[in-house]
This record gives C-alpha cells, structure tokens and sequence, in this order.
C-alpha cells in the first residue's frame, strides 16, 4: 500500500491507499522540527486503530512545500517503512507537464500535482481553487499545460490577521451566518459576513476575470480542507475534490511504475 503525504505550511496530510482507494487519512499540524520519531508514534497508532501495521506500507510519496519538514519525512520513510520515499517534481515522480510561466521552477508541488490529478480527472480547461493556508486559482489548459494563476490570503490567514491587529475585535468561527442578510447588526455578524461572504464574493470575482481572459469553456474544481465550507453557498464549483492532490500523488507513482 502506498503512503502518500501531503505537507502544507498549515497541517501535513497523511493517506493510505490501495491504487487510488484511500483507506485512511489523518492530519497534523506542520511543525519541521517534528522528528521522524514523532511521526513515527503519532502515524503507527492511527493506522493501528484502522485495522493496519506499518509493514502493510510499501511505498512513500510526498508533496511538500515547506523545504525545512522534507527531510524528517525522508527519514520517517527509510527508518520506519523501510523504503526511499519519493519527492514529486523529482526523479523519477517528474511532473511530466508543460509549466508554461516565468519561472517554472516556482511552482509549489502541490499545485503541480493538483493540476496532473485535475486534468486526469476532467477534460477541457480547467480552473482549480485549492483553499489552504494560502487560496490558490490555477488554470491548466485542455492539453494538461499549467498556465498560471493566483495566490491570495487563506481565510483562516485573513481572519488572524484581522483579528490580530484589531484589539477589540473576537476571535470568531469560520462558517456561513445563520442569517442571509449582509447587514449585521452585532460585531460577531458582521465580522462573519465580512470574513465568509466577502471571500465567496472575492473567490467569485477571480474565477469570473479569468475566465473572461481564458475565453473558453472552463470547468471549475474546488479542493482544501475547507472548500466545503463554501460549497453550499456559491453555484462557480463544477465539481469539489477533497482528495486532489492525494490523488495526484497516486497518479504519478502509478505512472512511475511504482
């Protein structure tokens, strides 16, 4: 069974699977002085209580986007699993795509990888938003190609920042208001609204310029932890992939003969 890990700069996500079936899945907080050691307790207990043991994982492949967690992760694979993890974007999990931009070697891998799972999945253009710690809108053409795209403040990062340099103002949930209205009436509804809605609205408002710029049918694919979070409140996702770059991690060791 492969593990696959997706390591953000907010929380690291871990998944067993069987081909491309994830049979577990499990989350930590991102923190790179986090020892192989560490991982290894926290990672051999969940797959315990799913029914699994660390000798049931054959092969590791990791998305990572913060350089300084890389090499723990590396360890954890060699030391507890007893295999060489593969790094997508590196040999042999190339990414196998045109990266037609300015500096293609900027690109975040998980970016990468979700633009091979998006276009694998979906046919046509293809628009993807990926809500983590940062918001991310990325086209990849018909052909596959990554084309370019947007970074813009996560809304956990928006909210924290809000709150943190506003004496006065609560810490507050992220969720829909209960009431429709965009008029609050109390600090805690109006920050509500101005946080949830506001982002829809700005999400709305990317997505509809760059398809005006695409200027060919687009089918938009939402990913992240908290893509459901909008999902009920906006018609401009065509299709919600919670697993995105899990999957995309699949793909590419499939496709690497592993």
């Amino acid at each position: 069974m492969l593990l696959a890990v997706d390591a953000g700069n907010t929380n690291i996500v871990f998944a067993l699977l069987d081909g491309r079936e994830v049979k577990g899945r499990w989350r930590i907080a991102t923190d790179p002085r986090r020892t192989a050691d560490e991982y290894a307790v926290w990672l051999s207990q969940l797959l315990s209580l799913e029914g699994y043991d660390r000798s049931d994982v054959t092969g590791v492949v990791i998305s990572t986007v913060v350089p300084r967690a890389t090499h723990n992760l590396q360890v954890l694979a060699e030391k507890y699993f007893k295999t060489t993890a593969s790094i997508a974007g590196q040999a042999p999990l190339e990414y196998g795509m045109a990266i037609d931009v300015a500096e293609p070697q900027s690109l975040g891998a998980d970016r990468a990888v979700n633009a091979i799972a998006a276009h694998a999945l979906h046919q046509g253009d293809l628009i993807v938003i990926d809500f983590g710690t940062a918001t991310t809108v990325d086209w990849i053409d018909y052909r596959g190609a990554y084309k370019g795209g947007i970074i813009a403040p996560g809304i956990n990062l928006s909210l924290d920042a809000l709150v943190n340099a506003a004496a006065k103002l609560p810490r507050i949930a992220i969720e829909a208001p209960a009431d429709p209205t965009v008029i609050g009436r109390d600090t805690v509804s109006q920050m509500q609204i101005g946080i949830y809605w506001g982002y829809i609205a700005m999400i709305e408002g990317l997505v509809a310029r760059m398809k005006a710029e695409v200027a060919r049918p687009v089918m938009v694919v939402a990913t992240g932890g908290l893509a459901v979070l909008f999902e009920k409140h906006t018609a401009i996702f065509d299709h919600v992939e919670s697993d995105l770059t899990i999957q995309g991690l699949a793909m590419m060791w499939e496709r690497a003969g592993k």
